[in-house]
């Protein structure tokens, strides 16, 4: 009888352990996954680097020191922005557009800058060059897979796909501060840049993301807020899309009113409708689109993308895909529509008869 006491005393000292072991090895934060997906092709490339061989260097002078300034900084540098755009995540876009060869955004939220995008030629983003090689970045920001971010009791983790690393890889220059490169894979050289808090870029979640705690909310609007953020990336695509014209000496676009309630009307549509592609569920496609509307033209062509968090991403995104590339850049083209509803967009390209 002894023996079995003896035996029964040490099976419950044994499961009393294993309930305390089990307690203290379960987070009362789970981890959990959220994936955002775009509307882009598969490309691959293995990750260089890892972010604890980013080298020190002093960022003076150049786009990284607006993170954390005022929006009265900013307007005392560079003056009155050309348009102030709202935007999907309650900041607002000051928008400096009046240079053919260089255009930038920057995020206003609370008065203080939370991120930057620029695009051109000869922005101050030293130690590199605007319209470097992949490999001359890399050689100063090696890239990784996974870049941390940490804001009081929650963390989280950004994962990059190879396509990622590839056409937008992360980089982190500061506890909480990012870099988005934007490259062109056609010429394999950086295309633009994006500048940004930890904050910002959990909100915009242009990749993976893991984390243990809490992603902050997306914020929520009304039909009429909507037109108005819709209205500002409409705009953005234009400029962007002539920028990237500029830089491959292509001519600009000019503004089509009627043609954008087109782009506008199909974005809608398949927002609504929940499909993604060029013809319509009813069999439409570009041609009757622009017939219906009585748009003359002797050539046309249409891009569309979707899931993309705002207009630079979804630009990039097109100077990526060849076809979509094709339309972006062809000098067929003189006048461009754009419509977003939502986070789809559509662009439709127009040659007019003279």
């Amino acid at each position: 009888m002894k023996i079995v006491r003896n035996i029964m005393i040490i099976m419950i000292i044994a499961l009393l352990v294993f309930i305390v072991i089990n307690q203290m090895s379960s987070s009362p934060a789970e981890v959990v996954r959220e994936v955002t997906t775009h509307f882009n092709e598969e490309e691959t490339i293995e990750p260089k680097g890892t972010a604890a061989e980013l080298p020190q260097m002093n960022l003076e002078g150049d786009l990284y020191q607006w993170i954390g300034k005022t929006s009265t900084e900013l307007i005392n540098e560079l003056g009155e922005p050309d348009r102030i755009d709202v935007s999907a995540y309650n900041y607002e876009w000051y928008v400096y557009n009046d240079s053919e060869s260089q255009y930038g955004q920057f995020a206003i939220l609370e008065g203080e800058i939370v991120s930057v995008y620029a695009i051109g030629d000869d922005l101050e983003i030293s130690p590199i060059d605007s319209g470097a090689s992949y490999i001359e970045v890399t050689e100063t920001f090696p890239f990784s897979s996974e870049v941390t971010y940490s804001d009081g009791d929650s963390s989280f983790t950004f994962r990059l796909n190879a396509e990622d690393l590839q056409t937008r890889p992360l980089v982190k220059i500061s506890d909480s501060t990012f870099i988005q490169f934007y490259f062109d894979t056609f010429t394999e050289t950086l295309s633009s840049m994006r500048i940004s808090t930890g904050d910002a870029l959990l909100l915009q979640r242009p990749y993976e993301i893991e984390y243990r705690g809490e992603l902050p909310e997306q914020p929520e609007f009304t039909e009429e807020e909507w037109r108005e953020i819709q209205e500002g990336m409409e705009q953005q695509v234009l400029d962007i899309s002539n920028i990237m014209r500029y830089k491959h000496d292509v001519h600009r676009l000019e503004w089509d009113d009627q043609v954008s309630l087109v782009a506008y009307d199909h974005s809608k549509d398949m927002y609504e409708n929940d499909y993604f592609s060029h013809v319509s569920l009813d069999g439409d496609g570009l041609k009757e689109r622009l017939e219906e509307k009585q748009v003359a033209y002797v050539a046309a062509g249409e891009n569309i993308a979707a899931q993309y968090p705002d207009a630079p991403a979804a630009m990039e995104g097109w100077l990526n895909s060849e076809s979509h590339r094709e339309a972006l850049l062809s000098d067929e083209y003189s006048y461009l529509g754009v419509g977003v509803y939502r986070f789809y967009y559509t662009q439709n390209f127009l040659g007019k008869p003279f």
